[in-house]
């Protein structure tokens, strides 16, 4: 009987079939969320009527036009405590992603060792050591190298890479927040002052009143009740000064924590002067480029592709790896011999894994790393939604804050007529005193609103670069 013959490479291609035959089974695990594309969704009416408007520079606070903002902010930038723990964490996942790349790269190791030991009568060592006290000398170099025949260390190391950019991304959003922080606090330092110029007039005219009525009391043309009900506003009034005295004191001293000084270092802070022309507006490649400027949008997509990486390193795990050490060197008994050609000693050890039966780890951690993706998805997901909202509500704002700037200054250009009015009136002898006073209350009312008009108009304007992710243009996968 003839028996059959098989050629070398048809042993290798069965011996490699019935490798893959014992790998562990996958279980058919698989992601199930999707990315959401950024063009699919319905920007809307208030995101495609805006007017168009260039990109926000990474310095988009110097369009307020106050120098002590821009060395403020800059401070902040520069020595915010905060801000350096984000820094870190950057150099951090550097690091971790050089630990990953050294398991793509070939090892090498040098040793050296010189012993004095007795070898037993009964041991592998022969007469005439046996029994004897001697000498070991050993050095070798040894050099290992995992071939990864399926990428698994590849895999893990482009997710230590991305990592490091979703370090990189949340640093940039660390910095954005701060700016953001430095510049809102700065606008309410702002408007502080500004209510606390208004109380403080408000306060003279009420005095003012007061005493005119005191002495229509004293003339007999007002009664005790006339002078009870204008003497009742005044501690509100200076309650509200003392209130806003308190409310400016501890706005420098926040201004001085977040960038990285002491709070007598708020003490020097001067009145703000914030004049902001910038129009309403936005970049025509909204939502498109968004996911590339919005530093949490962009770390959310780099968490996505580390998951993915991730996913295909625990696939890797299912098949079999091979790694090889190869080893060189001298051993002798004794030192005579040490550096002789017949001390030399060398070998290589191949090794072949199989995963077989793992009673579920393998599928386990698959499963684990598909959940993760999922999660990372679903979380850019929403992240890209939410930053649309974002922009969509600050522009509907914004636009709302407009018209309330117009009608405000008309309301304005109202009651200063009447304050006029009232005072030519006084002067011609039509008029009281009071009624010229009362104007005047209502104008600087009328005024208050004024400032509150501006000071939202100014935190939209922040809310809208924030929202816009400040300029910062990040890499995207």
């Amino acid at each position: 009987m003839n028996v059959p013959r098989f050629a070398p490479s048809r042993l290798a291609a069965l011996g490699l079939a019935l490798l893959l035959a014992g790998c562990a089974d996958m279980g058919h695990i698989h992601p199930e969320a999707k990315l959401l594309p950024a063009a699919t969704l319905n920007a809307g009416h208030t995101i495609q009527s805006a007017s168009p408007m260039a990109w926000p520079t990474d310095t988009w606070w110097q369009a307020l036009g106050d120098a002590q903002l821009n060395k403020l902010v800059d401070a902040a930038i520069a020595d915010n405590p905060t801000l350096k723990v984000a820094q870190a964490r950057v150099r951090l996942a550097q690091s971790l992603s050089g630990v990953a790349k050294a398991a793509t790269q070939p090892h090498v190791n040098a040793a050296a060792s010189v012993d004095r030991q007795r070898f037993s009568d009964q041991g592998t060592a022969p007469p005439p050591i046996a029994g004897t006290w001697r000498w070991l000398s050993d050095a070798q170099v040894s050099v290992a190298y995992d071939l990864d025949l399926w990428g698994r260390d590849h895999d893990l190391l482009a997710a230590a890479l991305n990592d490091t950019q979703v370090a990189s991304a949340e640093a940039q959003a660390a910095r954005l927040a701060l700016e953001t922080a430095v510049v809102r606090s700065y606008i309410q330092l702002w408007y502080e002052h500004e209510l606390l110029d208004s109380v403080r007039a408000s306060l003279a005219q009420r005095e003012r009143i007061l005493d005119i009525t005191r002495r229509r009391q004293r003339a007999g043309l007002a009664t005790a009740i006339d002078v009870a009900t204008v003497d009742l506003t005044l501690p509100a009034g200076r309650r509200e000064q003392e209130r806003l005295e308190e409310a400016v004191a501890l706005r420098r001293h926040q201004l001085a924590a977040l960038t990285g000084k002491g709070p007598g270092d708020g003490e020097t802070i001067a009145r703000p002067q914030l004049v902001l022309r910038a129009a309403v507006g936005l970049p025509s490649t909204v939502p498109a480029d968004l996911v590339g400027r919005r530093p949490d949008i962009a770390a959310q997509r780099w968490r996505v592709e580390a998951a993915g990486h991730g996913i295909q390193a625990a696939k890797a795990a299912f098949y079999p790896n091979i790694n090889i050490a190869a080893f060189a060197g001298l051993q002798s008994f004794g030192f005579s011999k040490f550096l002789s050609a017949s001390s030399s000693v060398r070998g290589v050890t191949p090794a072949l894994s199989l995963p077989i039966f793992d009673g579920g780890r393998l599928r386990g951690q698959l499963g684990g790393q598909t959940a993760l993706y999922d999660a990372a998805v679903e979380q850019y997901n929403a992240t890209l939604i939410q930053a649309l909202l974002e922009v969509a509500n600050t522009v509907t704002q914004m636009e709302s804050v407009e018209g309330q700037r117009h009608l405000a200054e008309q309301a304005l250009d109202a009651a200063r007529n009447a304050h006029a009015l009232a005072d030519k009136s006084y002067r011609a002898g039509l008029t009281d005193t009071l009624a010229v006073l009362s104007t005047r209350l209502t104008l600087l009312n009328e005024e208050d609103q004024a400032r509150r008009v501006e000071m939202e108009r100014l935190d939209n304007y922040v809310n809208l670069m924030a929202a816009l992710g400040g300029g910062l243009q990040l890499p995207t996968p």
